[in-house]
């Protein structure tokens, strides 16, 4: 590996030592970055700060986490960090698992709130307490990629040796921080590793990732507010390269991601007393007439400074469209009725799934995300289908954050749940006085609220026929005419439904339309139900943590066992209740086991047992239904034993348990 000596420095023992120091060459082009001899000093000035604070390479640091009830307040102050952090984690940690290495995210201070690593590194990591709770400061640690990127606002490497602190030195660590919309640090991601495992593309990764971290805070943080995409290259818009800048609706410059701020080439202060138009040469107004049309193209506009870049804008509050030339025209509207959808940390949390995240190894499940990827941004329809609770919507918003139009609002209706009397009003809208009881100035509906961005029809099977014949004319002539109004608006929206009925069969009977089924199932793909899918044990890794708040939980191999024999009619809902719950009921532990799983279940699965055998498994014989679980566990077991002339290992194998499992088990 290449390396760069840092100058020297005059002076005490410690500062030769400090000059001696090995850093990894690196090339930084991206704004907000060192090069190799900056990189140098400031990990010199590290040490500095380290010796000032009062350490010294041979101290031993206090490792301990802070009380449970600290961290508790900590984990809900950062919770809309992490939040729109974990996914990203888990995206991480997939590019560099069985590298010796962790991911961690911390807050401001340099606090520990989730870890995801290698089993082979936690148990170094041990050693040095990288856990939840545990502060990673400069005060506390001396130079660390952590704490030294905490106090330089910068990204930070600081490999082997370069840490402060001798216990430190096996350790390589590339730390990134987080900066929120108003430019202030709230985290930091780091990749911490063994540090011969280091890989020069590790840093690279890390900002990559703090910057989609970044820009999905971004995107959350202005719910009023016209927001634009912009680079001088229109390839760009929609990636981690463009700039994003947001605007109050007359005009007024709120804030801009860094990319934005870099390309705009002014600090954010100075922004401040910018509007849309000193900046893009361009009124607001005309904005607002550009996306009048059905099918705006990509704006051309010309920055202050006289580059020219293209530009895509969307409006945060769906429901009051970019279809009026003034702002004045717009109405107001309650924030429940923001994005189409109630406010809550359910809907924050939904909009951070993607394709990619939901790809988790099942060949079903791979084939159809390749079939997704192909049509998407295409004006293709696609009709899901698949059992009640097989991650419809899941897979509808993960289609609309990897589209073009993952910018603009997504729009949920589940045509189910509305009472037929209000379904057309919810999906049309209404005009002031269009019937009893409607609400003065009247009401967007779902289908204007997702003007440039996803509609997606949940349960689509069950909308009346008379709503279907309208539904039909809109999505043919794109125009929608509220109720009460004589007025058509243009409206251009990506269209996602979804069903778990036979839609071939309700035409047969008369209940659906045919022209719309074929207007809907552009492409059609079947999510399959769990009890099909081959990848249980990383979905259900991936529940575990998503629920745990940063604490790391499994599940026993006999509890496996058991989810693998199971049928889960209730699918991914029946799934993730039941493992809200167990780890609630494993308590410090964190590994559930079968005593934690509700009775319910059990009955199920020792009925699943006695019909299947288990995988692989011997049949068991035929028991009366008040039979324990307890007592079908021995039998399967002596059955094992007997099938295997006592052999233990080929009993356990055949059962997918360990032999302690069997021990264990006779012994009881």
């Amino acid at each position: 590996m290449a390396q760069v000596l840092p100058p020297a420095i005059a002076g005490s023992d410690e500062q030769h030592r400090i000059s001696r120091l090995a850093l990894p060459e690196r090339q930084f082009t991206s704004p907000g970055m060192f090069h190799a001899s900056e990189q140098a000093a400031m990990i010199q000035e590290s040490h500095r700060r380290s010796a000032d604070y009062g350490l010294t390479p041979d101290t031993k640091p206090d490792y301990s986490p802070i009380l449970t009830s600290d961290l508790a307040c900590k984990m809900d102050r950062n919770r809309g960090l992490s939040t729109y952090a974990l996914p990203v984690m888990e995206t991480l940690y997939e590019q560099i698992v069985n590298t010796h290495s962790m991911v961690i995210l911390t807050d401001a201070q340099g606090t520990i709130l989730h870890t995801l690593g290698d089993d082979d590194f936690v148990e170094k990591a041990d050693r040095v307490a990288l856990c939840p709770g545990v502060a990673w400061s400069e005060q506390s640690k001396g130079t660390n990629a952590i704490g030294t990127a905490i106090a330089e606002q910068a990204p930070t490497l600081v490999h082997a040796e370069q840490h402060f602190l001798t216990i430190n030195h096996f350790l390589t660590c590339s730390a990134a921080p987080i900066i929120d919309h108003q430019g202030r640090l709230i985290g930091v991601l780091d990749v911490t590793g063994d540090h011969r495992s280091f890989h020069k593309h590790t840093m690279a990764l890390v900002r990559m990732s703090a910057q989609m971290i970044e820009n999905q805070l971004f995107s959350a943080a202005f719910d009023d507010a016209i927001t634009l995409h912009f680079h001088s290259r229109p390839e760009f818009i929609g990636t981690l390269m463009e700039g994003i800048a947001s605007f109050s609706m007359s005009g007024r410059f709120l804030s801009a991601n860094r990319s934005g701020l870099f390309q705009l080439g002014l600090p954010l202060a100075a922004l401040q007393t910018h509007t849309f138009s000193s900046l893009f040469g361009m009124p607001v107004s005309a904005l607002f007439d550009h996306y009048r049309t059905a099918a705006p193209t990509l704006l051309d506009l010309c920055l202050h400074n006289g580059v020219r870049v293209s530009a895509r804008a969307e409006l945060r509050a769906p429901n009051l469209v970019f279809q009026s030339a003034t702002v004045e025209e717009r109405p107001r509207v309650e924030p429940a009725q923001r994005r189409g959808q109630p406010q809550d940390d359910g809907a924050a949390s939904r909009r951070l799934s993607s394709l990619h995240y939901l790809d988790t190894g099942d060949e079903k499940v791979s084939a159809l995300i390749r079939k997704v990827n192909l049509v998407m941004g295409r004006d293709i329809p696609i009709l899901i289908t698949g059992e009640t609770g097989t991650g419809k919507e899941l897979l509808a918003q993960a289609i609309h954050n990897d589209s073009p139009r993952s910018g603009g609002p997504f729009v949920a209706v589940n045509c189910a749940s509305i009472p037929e009397t209000l379904i057309e009003s919810e999906l049309f809208g209404y005009e002031d006085g269009a019937f009893t009881g409607a609400r003065k100035k009247g009401s967007t509906g779902k289908i204007l609220q997702a003007n440039g961005g996803t509609l997606f029809l949940d349960e689509i099977g069950d909308m009346p026929l008379p709503l279907q014949a309208r539904l039909l004319r809109v999505l043919q002539e794109r125009l929608v005419m509220p109720l009460g109004s004589n007025k058509s608006i243009p409206v251009n929206v990506a269209l996602i439904c979804a069903t778990n009925r036979n839609l071939r069969e309700m035409i047969g009977n008369g209940q659906f339309r045919e022209d719309l089924y074929y207007r809907l199932n552009g492409l059609v793909v079947r999510l399959p139900p769990l009890r099909e899918r081959s990848d249980l044990e990383v979905v259900i890794g991936r529940l575990l943590i998503s629920e745990s708040d940063g604490e790391p939980y499994r599940v026993s191999p006999e509890v496996m066992s058991l989810f693998k024999r199971h049928g889960w009619p209730g699918n991914f809902r029946q799934l993730t209740n039941l493992l809200r719950t167990a780890m609630v009921m494993a308590g410090p532990e964190r590994i559930v086991q079968v005593e934690h799983l509700p009775e319910d279940f059990l009955e199920d699965a020792g009925a699943a047992v006695l019909h299947s055998g288990g995988a692989g498994s011997p049949a068991a014989p035929a028991l009366l239904p008040s039979t324990r679980l307890e007592d079908v566990e021995l039998l399967t077991i002596q059955r094992a034993l007997d099938e295997h002339r006592g052999n233990v290992s080929a009993a356990a194998r055949a059962l997918g348990v360990s032999r302690n499992t069997i021990y264990r088990k006779l012994q009881k």
